[in-house]
Formats: structure tokens, C-alpha cells, sequence
């Protein structure tokens, strides 16, 4: 069996937006070749540099096999009149290439039509590839896209240089964006002088391009910066890296031969805060930061490079970027000593002429909206029993927002908070508020800690919830894919943190102290509690889904209810009584639509109209058992009443057994509903179990 290789040589890509494309380069080649009946136990291997994308097939058939195919065409009452053909049926013959005695009737949910079975020869895997893979590429998403030929269409993140697309030995005549598919690749731009490389056959490609100076594969890459980086730095006695695996994300979609060099900066730049020091190695130059055995940051860095040199070469290289450094340091001393001539206090009137978002008013407008929620939101958490520093609160967020005006903040943008939150402390200011400003924008992802201190996880949530409801009140919700003020990710930090927190606060707590409208936030952060529960915390979407349904405004509750609800969910007992719940809903909803009530709270059970011994026996475990239910609800005890659920088993068996709930009696058949609603209503509270999928 054959194998394919496709690569697509563009110029430099973003770093960031390597790893998916590549992914879904991957994805989209195998689900063509198994759509087209080419890939049967074969291997989809995928590889990346900043210059290329490539898929690697091992195990493909060669060729399609023959296959019959069911063609539909028109109605059979309009193909044929009065047991003659019609036009419409001759021309469903002559498109399906068959004679018109050919023609059968078949029926299927929407009536009778006329169908033909025709033999579709099975194409080349050659003639399959080089007519489908153009439009594969022109259809991977990029965030950003560019049009780099005059009059031309296709648009890609970075111009297309060449193609290869070799099965086995042999070329694909593969075309896109006015370039032909050859056997040819290319080297390291500097390594290799930009040589082409001939790959003779698919399984050479690594290795070809290895000598190239390309390590094409992702992990290969990966694992060679990491040992480099320890390598290196034990050339420092008693030094470690930084661990920062997104950094060595970074470097990695960004070399194809990458190599790491040591390079050192002056003690002094020390007394600077570690925060800025780090970001400025990180976010600005890609470099490690470098501790010490006590994880005190070193005068040292590390920097990836693209490329390898001798000792001479390193120097230079070593030299010029020590010398960057430097700037960028001095840069920040500077900023860091100017901005501590103004306070964070008299930073606030500054926050008038800080555009929040141009319907919304500025900075100022929008700290006085936090402060009222973070207020009311403060008060309601101490009357449930949570300590929290008000006044230190209420500080902290009428300074928050301050270091926008700062001069090191305008240089370092990543560092805002961060600077407010360091100059809160150089200026005074109690450790409680630093910290809560220090922490504001924590988490800024699902991977992140929320913030350590009651106060930060108010400021946090207060400030978020205030962004969200603002601008859903002018119509700036989030569509599709389209986020662009990031209201998901900031959601997603008020979930994270009510879910992680003892803040005993619900989702509607937090729309009344941000006067918002509950409706379409309602569903925006049902959409997120859900996000949480599955992608977070792992929970099965039957489960989350069963869970949400019986409601998500308060996060930590949801969580312990799908907890208790995946504990429980693989006993046989539950399954079977998921499935009865599934049934007295259904029951339910079709009664409900023959009007037997107007509304299901209007129904109860009616001891008087208890006939069959099935009925009073479970109408009995119900009235037993509800007392205990109630408790269990106030003490969140899930599990125990999960449990009890399974326990009723026998007795909803025996009822639906014995008893019709639609009895021909008006009477007797309403109390019937009224007591399937009572069992349905005694546990609903916990989840709908209908959501629930066997096995």
C-alpha cells in the first residue's frame, strides 16, 4: 500500500497559529481519505515548522473500489403518468446513466420516488487527491488571512513558496494558489543556503530534512530546547531555568533548528520588581528567566535560537542580545521611577480621559460601576458568614484601573494590574489591597489559580460581571465565533471563581447587584457553566447536560450535583430507574398536550383515588421519603439521594408493571399523573434524568 506526503511551504507563520493549523491540516487530509474509501489502517502523522505544514499518510489504497450507489430522483407520481414516463423521469435516467426500464420505486419517510442503483467506478488515489486537497487548503481557517497575488482569490495566512505531494515514488499534480506540487522541499534558510531538498519517497521526509538543518517534527523540536535549556544552564553553578511551558511552546513553532545560548545582565537591574523583570525577558525578547537554588530570579537569561554557530558567532549573538536587554531594563527603571511621582490615589481623576469603550465611557465611568457592585456584592457576602475587609475592597477597586494611566503599563501592557497591584505596595498601601489589585485579572485562563484572598476574587468577579452586563446592555454579546471584547474568557473567570472560591454568591446574586437584565445573560452563562463543568472539571455531557437542566445559578452546586450524579450513574439499579424517569416525563408531556391539566402544579395525589396495591405502595415510599429529601436538599447531601432514587427501583418497576396511568376514569387517571409527578418532582431538583445516555 502506498504513501502520501503533502507539504505546504509558505513563509514565516505566526508562532501562535502554527499548532492548529497543523491540527487541522491533519484532520481535514483524513477525513478526505476515509470519505473517499482511501485510508484503511493506515497512519495520519502531521508535522510543522514557521516555513511548513505537512501530513505524512502511511497505508493508503491505492485506488478506490467499485461501488454501487442509490440515486434519488423525483416523486414516482411525477416521473410517471398513467404508468408512462414522464420527462422528469427520463431525465433522472440519463443523469443516473441508466435506461428508464431501469427505474424502481421506493418509499421512504416523505412517500414514494423513483431511485436507480448505478455502478460507480472506483478513482485513482492520485486522481482523488489532486482534485480534492486545493479545496482543503483554501478551507483551513487562519485568524488572519492575506491576498499576496494581484487579481487572485485565494487568500492564506502567509504566501504559499511551493508544494510537494508525492504517492509513493510518483507526483501528484497537486495545485494552489498558482503553484504546482513537485518532490522538492527546502532547508534551514541560513543552515542550508535555502536549498532545495529531493524527497524520493514519503518515509524520507523527516530524515531529508534533518540533514537539511529542519526538525519537522513538533515533539523532536520540543524535546531538544528542553535539554538544551538544562544543558546550558547547568553551566551556572546552582541554576535552573524558569519552567514556562508556554514559552517553550513558543520557541518551539518558531525554529527549525533551534540551539540555546546563555547570556547575562548586570545585579542591579535586580532591584527591579521580578514581575517586570520576567515579562520583559518573556513577553518582549522569548527568553528564560534564570533562579537561583532558592527561586530568587539570577542576572541570567536564556534565548532560543534559530540557528547554530561556532564560539566566535555565539559571542556576537550573546553580545547583541545582552545588549537589548539592557535597554528594554533600562526602559523599564525609567518608567518604574517616573510613575512614582504621581500616586495610585491621584491616578484616579486621570481615568476620565481613559476611553472604556466608546458607548460605554471611560475608565472612571467604569470603576464607579464596579464599585457599586463590589459593594453590594461585599455586604451580601458578609451576611452569609464570609469575613471580608470592606474598606481594604472598596480601595482596591477604586484603584484597580489606575495603572492604565502608568507609564510602565503604556510600555508593558501585559503588566497591567500586575504594576498597579506593585505600586500599590511601594506606595503604602495595605498588603490586602495590593494584592486584591495585584490579582484582578486572575485567571486569565481555565489552567490559572483564582485570586488567594476573599477581596481579590470580589474585585475580580465585580469588574468582570460589570464588563459583561454593560455590554450586553448595548447589544455587544458575543456571536459565533466573534468575541471581541474576550466576554466568554472574562465569564469564564467569574465561573472559575465562584466555582473555586467559598464565596457563597449565585449567578443571580451578581445580576441584582449589577442591575442587568437576567434573560440573555442567563444563557450566556449557561453556556459557560457548561464550558466549566466539561472542558474543566471532565464531567460526561450527559451528565452536565442532565445536571444544567435543573438549573446552574449556583456554580458550586452544580458541581456537587454532577458529582454526586457521575458516582451513581453506572449502577444498574440507576440506570433502570433513569430509564422509568425517562418515561414519566414522556408520559407527562403528551398528557399535558391532551390539556388533562392546565399546569402540573395544579395536580396532586388523592389518597381516596389509590386503587391498585402498586400505586399506594410507591405513593407510600414517596410520603416516607420526602422529609428526608427535603434535608438532604439543605445539606447538599446529592449522593445519599441519588442512591435512594436506585433504591425505589422495585417499586416504579412494580407500578408501571401493574397500573395504567392512563386509566379510562378521569379521575383516577389525573391522580395517576399527580403521583408520577410526585416521584418525577421529589428528585428533578438534582438533575433531569432523561438527559442521561446508557452505557
Amino acid at each position: 500500500m502506498p504513501d502520501f506526503l503533502l507539504e505546504v511551504g509558505l513563509e514565516e507563520i505566526p508562532a501562535r497559529m502554527i499548532a492548529a493549523a497543523q491540527a487541522e491540516l491533519a484532520r481535514r487530509v483524513e477525513e478526505l481519505l476515509t470519505r473517499e474509501r482511501l485510508l484503511s489502517g493506515g497512519s495520519v502523522i502531521s508535522y510543522s515548522t514557521p516555513r511548513r505544514l505537512a501530513v505524512l499518510v502511511s497505508g493508503l489504497v491505492a485506488a478506490q473500489a467499485d461501488a454501487e450507489e442509490q440515486l434519488t430522483g423525483p416523486s414516482w407520481g411525477v416521473a410517471f403518468k398513467n404508468g408512462e414516463a414522464t420527462p422528469a423521469a427520463l431525465a433522472f435516467a440519463k443523469k443516473a446513466g441508466v435506461d428508464v426500464a431501469a427505474l424502481q420505486k421506493i418509499t421512504n419517510p416523505k412517500g414514494e420516488y423513483v431511485s436507480a442503483t448505478v455502478l460507480r467506478n472506483g478513482r485513482s488515489a492520485a486522481a482523488v487527491l489532486t482534485e480534492q486537497l486545493p479545496k482543503e487548503l483554501a478551507s483551513l481557517y487562519w485568524p488572519k488571512n492575506m491576498y499576496w497575488r494581484p487579481g487572485k482569490p485565494e487568500r492564506f495566512v502567509r504566501p504559499v513558496k511551493w508544494l510537494l505531494a508525492i504517492l509513493d515514488h510518483a507526483i501528484v499534480p497537486v495545485e494552489f494558489a498558482g503553484v504546482h506540487a513537485g518532490n522538492l522541499s527546502y532547508g534551514h534558510r541560513i543552515l542550508h543556503g535555502d536549498h532545495a531538498v529531493t524527497i524520493n519517497k514519503p518515509a524520507d521526509y523527516a530524515a531529508a530534512l534533518e540533514s537539511a538543518k529542519v526538525l519537522v517534527d513538533v515533539e523532536a523540536r520540543r524535546q531538544r530546547i528542553r535539554k538544551a535549556l538544562d544543558a546550558v544552564t547547568r553551566t551556572v553553578p546552582g541554576a535552573r531555568w524558569r519552567e514556562d511551558e508556554a514559552l517553550v511552546d513558543t520557541v518551539t513553532h518558531l525554529t527549525e533548528w533551534p540551539s540555546v545560548l546563555l547570556g547575562s545582565f548586570e545585579a542591579e537591574y535586580l532591584t527591579l520588581p521580578e514581575e517586570v523583570l520576567v515579562t520583559v525577558m518573556r513577553d518582549h525578547q522569548k527568553y528564560f528567566a534564570v533562579e537561583d537554588a532558592a527561586g530568587k530570579l539570577a542576572p541570567h537569561f536564556l534565548a532560543v535560537l534559530n540557528t547554530e554557530a561556532d564560539e566566535q558567532g555565539i559571542g556576537v549573538i550573546r553580545h547583541g542580545n545582552e545588549r537589548v536587554l539592557r535597554a528594554r531594563f533600562n526602559d523599564a527603571r525609567f518608567f518604574w521611577d517616573f510613575d512614582q511621582k504621581i500616586s495610585l490615589e491621584d491616578r484616579v481623576e486621570m481615568l476620565r480621559s481613559v476611553t472604556f469603550q466608546k458607548d460605554l465611557g471611560s475608565y472612571y465611568v467604569k470603576t464607579e460601576a464596579n464599585l457599586r457592585i463590589a459593594e453590594q456584592v461585599a455586604l451580601l457576602v458578609k451576611k452569609r458568614g464570609v469575613a471580608v475587609d470592606e474598606l481594604s475592597l472598596l480601595i482596591a477597586t477604586k484603584l484597580a484601573k489606575t495603572d492604565l494611566t502608568a507609564e510602565l503599563v503604556k510600555e508593558f501592557t501585559e503588566l497591567q494590574g500586575v504594576v498597579g497591584g506593585l505600586y500599590a505596595r511601594a506606595q503604602g498601601l495595605s498588603e490586602t489591597v495590593a494584592q486584591a489589585i495585584y490579582s484582578q485579572y486572575t485567571p486569565a485562563s481555565t489552567d490559572d489559580a483564582i485570586p488567594a484572598t476573599v477581596e481579590g476574587q470580589i474585585l475580580g468577579i465585580a469588574d468582570r460581571f460589570q464588563t459583561i452586563a454593560a455590554m450586553f446592555a448595548i447589544g455587544l454579546e458575543p456571536t459565533g465565533s466573534k468575541d471581541p471584547f474576550a466576554l466568554r474568557r472574562a465569564a469564564n473567570g467569574v465561573v472559575k471563581i465562584l466555582a473555586e472560591s467559598e464565596l457563597p454568591l449565585t449567578f443571580s446574586d451578581l445580576v441584582k447587584a449589577a442591575d442587568a437584565s437576567s434573560n440573555t445573560l442567563a444563557a450566556f452563562f449557561r453556556e459557560r457553566v457548561e464550558f466549566y463543568l466539561r472542558d474543566v472539571r471532565g464531567f460526561r455531557y450527559d451528565v452536565v447536560g442532565a445536571v444544567l437542566a435543573a438549573g446552574h445559578d449556583d456554580v458550586r452546586d452544580a458541581i456537587a450535583r454532577s458529582e454526586a450524579l457521575t458516582a451513581v450513574r453506572g449502577s444498574e439499579d440507576f440506570a433502570a430507574i433513569s430509564t422509568a424517569f425517562k418515561r414519566i416525563m414522556n408520559i407527562l408531556r403528551q398528557a399535558t398536550e391532551k390539556g388533562e391539566f392546565e399546569h402540573q402544579s395544579t395536580i396532586v395525589v388523592n389518597d381516596g383515588y389509590l386503587i391498585d396495591p402498586a400505586e399506594k405502595t410507591l405513593n407510600q415510599q414517596m410520603v416516607m421519603l420526602i422529609p428526608t429529601i427535603d434535608k438532604w436538599r439543605a445539606e447538599r447531601k446529592y449522593q445519599e439521594a441519588l442512591e435512594q432514587i436506585a433504591a425505589l427501583r422495585p417499586h416504579v418497576d412494580l407500578f408501571f408493571d401493574k397500573v395504567m396511568v392512563m386509566a379510562d376514569d378521569p379521575a383516577v387517571r389525573l391522580n395517576r399523573l399527580a403521583l408520577i409527578l410526585r416521584v418525577l418532582g421529589g428528585f428533578s431538583w438534582i438533575a433531569d434524568f432523561s438527559e442521561i445516555v446508557a452505557g
